[in-house]
C-alpha cells in the first residue's frame, strides 16, 4: 500500500485511516476526460448556491462571494490558466479545489452540503449532452440543405433505380437525393423527442434516496434551464438510459452518413462515372499520381463502425447493474464525447464533400434505361389494359429474354416480333417504353415523378431553409 492520502482537494476519504494505492488512484482517476464537463460542473455549482441560499444555509454575503469565486474560476478554466492535477480524482474534485483556493475553505466548503457526485454528474451528462444536440442537429440540417439544393439543380435528371443492386426502374436524381434527406430528418425527430426525457434534473437526488436539507430542485433545475427534476432520485442517480439513447441516436447518424458513403464510392469509380469528386474533399496517392481517393465517405463508412462499438460498449456496461449508483457508470462518458467528437469533426467534411459533388448528368441518362429497366411499365400497361398482372408479368419476362436473345433494349424489339411474343403487345406499348414517360407516370405519394418530388423539396424546406451563399 501507498503513503499515499486521499489528498487535501479529494471528496472522500475521512472514514479511511490510510490512504488508497497507487494502483487505486490511478485506475479510479477520470479528470482526464471528464474535465470537458468543467463548464457545466461550475453551472450546476452556480445553480446548486442559489438553492442553498433560499434554504437558508447561505447569506447573501456568502452567496455573493461564492458566485463571483466561481465566476472566476470558469474564466480560469477557460483561460487555461487553471488545469486538473494528477492528484484530482475527478473534475468535481479538481474544481472544489479552484473553488477553495479563489474562496477559502470555511466558506468554499459549504457548498457540498446537500448534494453529491452522484446526482451531481447525472445532471453534468444531461446538460453536456443537450448542447452536443444542437450542435450535431446544426449539422444535419445544413446536410439536408445541400440535399435538397442539390436535388433542385438536378430536376428532370434521370438515373437508374437499384434494388439488390440490379437496374430496376428509372427514376430521378433529384428522387433519388431526397431518399438520403428524409433518415437524415428522422434523426432530428429523434434528437427532439430525446430531448423530452433528457431535458430533466437530477439535482437533489443526493446520493440515491434525495435530501434533508429541505433544497428546492425546481429551482436549480430552472437556474440550469431544465423543465424540472426528475421523478425518482434512484432511477435519477443509477440509469443512464438518457445517454444510451443518445448514443443510439448518434450512432444512426453515422450510419445514414454511412450508406450514401458507400454510393458515393461506387459511384466515384471509374465503371460507374457518376460523380467527380472536388479536388478540396478528395486526396490522391503516395504512389500512383493519377488517384483520386473518396476519403471523406471511406472514413464516414469506416466511422460507423466505431459509433456502433461506443454504443454496444455502453449498452453492455449497463445491462447488469442493480440499483442504484455503481462506479461502472463512470463508463458512460467515454463513449458518447467520443460520438460526439467522431460527428461533430466528420459532419463538417462530408457536407462539404456532398456540397461539391459534380454530377455526370449525361452518363446517368444514358444508363437510366439499360438493364429493361422499363419492364415493369409494360407489365403494368398490359395491366391498364385488361390484361392480369399474372399473365402481364409472364408476357414481360418473355420479351426481356427475347431482348436478351437479340442484344436488343425493350424499345428495339420490332412491332411483329412483339405481336409474336403476344397480342396484347401493340404498337401502342411504345406510349410506356421512354425514361421520361415511366417517371412521369409514377406520380402516386412518394413517387419519382416530378410533383411528387417538387413536394419533397417543399416539406423539407421548411425543415432545412435555403442558405444564403
Amino acid at each position: 500500500m501507498s503513503s499515499h492520502s486521499a489528498g487535501s482537494n479529494a471528496l472522500w476519504g475521512s472514514r479511511f485511516e490510510g490512504g488508497p494505492s497507487d494502483a487505486l488512484v490511478a485506475l479510479s482517476r477520470s479528470v482526464h476526460f471528464d474535465w470537458r464537463l468543467a463548464s457545466y460542473d461550475i453551472a450546476g455549482t452556480r445553480a446548486h448556491i442559489k438553492g442553498l441560499l433560499a434554504g437558508g444555509y447561505l447569506t447573501e454575503a456568502e452567496y455573493d462571494k461564492l458566485d463571483r469565486a466561481l465566476v472566476a474560476l470558469l474564466e480560469r478554466v477557460q483561460q487555461g490558466s487553471f488545469q486538473p492535477k494528477p492528484s484530482d480524482e475527478d473534475v468535481h474534485s479538481a474544481l472544489e479545489r479552484g473553488l477553495l483556493e479563489i474562496a477559502g475553505a470555511e466558506i468554499g466548503g459549504k457548498v457540498r452540503a446537500g448534494r453529491s457526485r452522484n446526482d451531481q454528474i447525472a445532471t453534468l451528462i444531461r446538460t453536456y449532452l443537450l448542447d452536443q444536440a444542437n450542435v450535431i442537429g446544426g449539422l444535419l440540417i445544413e446536410l439536408i440543405d445541400i440535399l435538397v439544393t442539390r436535388a433542385e439543380e438536378n430536376l428532370g435528371v434521370a438515373m437508374p433505380g437499384r434494388t439488390h443492386f440490379q437496374h430496376a426502374q428509372p427514376v430521378q436524381l433529384s428522387h433519388h437525393l431526397l431518399a438520403h434527406a428524409w433518415p437524415l430528418v428522422r434523426d432530428l425527430e429523434r434528437l427532439h423527442d430525446w430531448r423530452k426525457r433528457a431535458n430533466l434534473s437530477p439535482y437533489g437526488a443526493g446520493a440515491l434516496a434525495g435530501n434533508t436539507l429541505g433544497l428546492d430542485p425546481n429551482l436549480v433545475a430552472a437556474e440550469l434551464g431544465l423543465a424540472g427534476p426528475t421523478q425518482n432520485s434512484i432511477d435519477a442517480t443509477s440509469s443512464r438510459d438518457v445517454v444510451a439513447e443518445f448514443a443510439f441516436i448518434g450512432t444512426l447518424v453515422g450510419i445514414n452518413l454511412s450508406r450514401l458513403s458507400e454510393e458515393i464510392i461506387i459511384w466515384a469509380s471509374a465503371e460507374f462515372n457518376y460523380v467527380k469528386l472536388h479536388d478540396s474533399y478528395s486526396t490522391g496517392s503516395s504512389i500512383m499520381p493519377q488517384k483520386k481517393n473518396p476519403d471523406i465517405a471511406e472514413l464516414a463508412r469506416g466511422k460507423s463502425g466505431r459509433l456502433i462499438g461506443d454504443l454496444t460498449g455502453l449498452l453492455a456496461t449497463l445491462k447488469g447493474l442493480p440499483l442504484a449508483y455503481n462506479r461502472d457508470l463512470q463508463e458512460d462518458k467515454e463513449p458518447v464525447f467520443d460520438i460526439v467528437d467522431t460527428l461533430t469533426v466528420l459532419l463538417p467534411a462530408f457536407n462539404g464533400m456532398v456540397a461539391t459533388l459534380h454530377f455526370n448528368t449525361d452518363r446517368l441518362e444514358e444508363l437510366a434505361p439499360q438493364g429493361f429497366s422499363l419492364a415493369t411499365d409494360v407489365a403494368e400497361w398490359l395491366v391498364k389494359n385488361k390484361v392480369a398482372f399474372r399473365d402481364a408479368h409472364e408476357i414481360t419476362g418473355k420479351l426481356v429474354s427475347y431482348c436478351e436473345q437479340h442484344n436488343l433494349q425493350l424499345h428495339e424489339v420490332p412491332d411483329a416480333d412483339m405481336a409474336a411474343i403476344s397480342h396484347h403487345l401493340t404498337p401502342d406499348v411504345r406510349d410506356v417504353l421512354t425514361v421520361a414517360g415511366s417517371i412521369k407516370a409514377r406520380a402516386g405519394a412518394g413517387g419519382t415523378a416530378l410533383p411528387r418530388v417538387l413536394e419533397q423539396i417543399a416539406a423539407l424546406r421548411k425543415i432545412a431553409p435555403k442558405r444564403e451563399a
